[in-house]
């Protein structure tokens, strides 16, 4: 069963001697293998207290935190332009494993429906995610966290479409331009760097007209920077997302990748077969349905487009999962996904 507010409030007080605790909220998001709450104490200030509900969990979280720490050494250092989560303590549990808290980030989530183009936040967004990919990997790797070459990540992709495809869910028209993107080899000569592998709304927090802080760093990885890019093609608008790429390009140094855009709009549509196999793979009949209708959507999206541009149909169609941007975040987490 989930810990109580009251429960992870009290673990907040063991982790922190000498916190009061005067309010308890349980987070929208909360749920999956880690228990969460905030924790507002009588001055006010407002305290995340994170517990792993299995040892799977335990071992992600004590992961986590081993990155957060090297992170928080870039950011010492100069090299990361945001916050991240600085644990304040820890408070062993009866069962094994440790709470963690650490104090709230300023900042609200991005609204990334409505990023307006220009220098401004868009901007800020780009050098924030560049920075980020322009990390040593060993920052990744010492923590213990998962690292593949470009070569091993397209073989990963191509076990997930041929798992989609046993589905008989996935329309043949959307297997077959994504088998051919992954059997291009060409595409998939890229340089991998760290990626945060659930990058969304609720993890990315603005102020000040820029990126303050990103959080939920569970899935970070060595691995295809046009991932943690997906979501910008899924759900911004057409003109901010340009000027995040903008920005993007300027602060990289690897100036190599002529195909980083065309593999995140793949792995934007990829991110629906991984949700159709979430669902089948909890059992979770409403997920399935969810998944299969967005993927006839998508196909039919895709039709079109060819239709009307003449676009080769093994090539990705950049409007196509762009129209249903709006339909595909609010359902799901890419931390389902990737």
């Amino acid at each position: 069963m989930p810990r109580s507010p009251l429960a992870l409030a009290a673990l907040a007080t063991v982790a922190i001697p000498g916190l009061d605790a005067f309010d308890v909220r349980r987070p929208r998001d909360s749920g999956g293998d880690v228990d969460t709450a905030v924790v507002i104490d009588a001055t006010r200030h407002r305290w995340i207290v994170r517990a792993p509900v299995s040892p799977a969990g335990g071992a992600a979280l004590e992961a986590e935190v081993g990155l957060l720490e090297l992170l928080a050494e870039q950011i010492d250092a100069g090299a990361l332009p945001f916050g991240v989560p600085r644990v304040a303590g820890f408070a062993h549990l009866p069962e094994g494993g440790r709470a963690v808290v650490h104090a709230e980030l300023p900042g609200r989530p991005l609204r990334l429906e409505t990023l307006p183009p220009g220098p401004g936040l868009a901007a800020s967004l780009g050098r924030a995610l560049a920075a980020l990919h322009e990390l040593p990997t060993s920052v990744v790797e010492n923590a213990g966290l998962p690292a593949y070459d470009a070569e091993a990540y397209r073989q990963r992709r191509m076990a997930e479409v041929d798992e989609a495809a046993r589905t008989g869910h996935v329309p043949v028209r959307l297997l077959r331009r994504w088998e051919a993107a992954l059997e291009n080899v060409a595409v998939w000569r890229f340089r991998p760097t760290v990626v945060h592998g659930d990058l969304t709304i609720e993890n990315v927090l603005v102020a000040d007209g820029g990126v303050s802080a990103i959080l939920g760093w569970g899935e970070a990885k060595v691995a295809d920077p046009a991932d943690d890019l997906a979501w910008l093609m899924v759900a911004a608008p057409h003109d901010a997302a340009e000027s995040v790429m903008e920005a993007y390009q300027l602060r990289r140094t690897e100036l190599l990748d002529p195909h980083l855009t065309e593999r995140a709009y793949l792995a934007g549509e990829l991110a629906l077969a991984r949700w159709l196999l979430y669902g089948v793979r909890s059992n979770d009949d409403e997920i399935v349905a969810d998944a299969v209708q967005m993927l006839d959507d998508l196909d039919a999206s895709s039709a079109s487009d060819d239709v009307a541009e003449g676009d080769d149909p093994d090539l990705v169609p950049a409007s196509a999962f762009d129209r249903h941007a709006g339909d595909v975040v609010p359902r799901f987490s890419f931390r389902d996904t990737f």
